[in-house]
């Protein structure tokens, strides 16, 4: 047998360390911030997905099912368990698109605004807790920087060709 020679040859990476890592980081932040969360939701018999699908119907008009998924995050076969939960609860409204019967637009109903309403003024003291801890100035900035962050890899495309610069430090 003969051996096929790899044409390209592999470049050793050296890993930053893990904890090191963007995605680790936003993690561990994300998980450092939704702790405070997560308590308060539970006193109030919700789960995080559903606060963020009734916080994302609370802002506006009602929101096409796609666009709630988008909006919040979720993956469609999620979504659609959380909604059932939901209408079930009587905390959402469905409505069909009456040019697509297919479609459905979801809306927060009375008792989902109401149950905002109930859960906003403890959100909001979390927030000022956040703030105060960390700084409100760097709060706005690091909101600022992370909307940054996402606007600047959304249309990031890296070539892994060989011979590439870029792509070459780990995740």
């Amino acid at each position: 047998m003969s051996e096929i020679a790899d044409p390209a040859p592999r470049v050793r990476v050296r890993l930053r360390h893990f904890s090191r890592s963007l995605p680790m980081l936003l993690l561990r932040a994300r998980e450092a911030v939704m702790r405070h969360f997560r308590a308060k939701l539970r006193r109030h018999g919700i789960t995080e997905q559903q606060w963020r699908i009734l916080r994302a119907l609370s802002n506006g008009p009602r929101l096409e099912v796609t666009e709630l998924a988008r909006v919040t995050f979720l993956l469609g076969p999620s979504l659609s368990r959380i909604l059932k939960d939901l209408e079930a609860r009587g905390l959402i409204e469905r409505h069909p698109d009456p040019g697509d019967l297919r479609r459905a637009h979801i809306g927060i109903s009375t008792a989902g605004a109401a149950l905002i309403e109930r859960v906003s003024p403890e959100s909001e003291l979390i927030y000022s807790a956040i703030a105060d801890t960390f700084g409100a100035e760097r709060m706005a900035d690091l909101q600022r920087l992370l909307e940054q962050l996402e606007s600047a890899v959304q249309g990031l495309e890296i070539d892994f060709s060989p011979g590439a610069e870029n792509g070459r430090e780990g995740l």
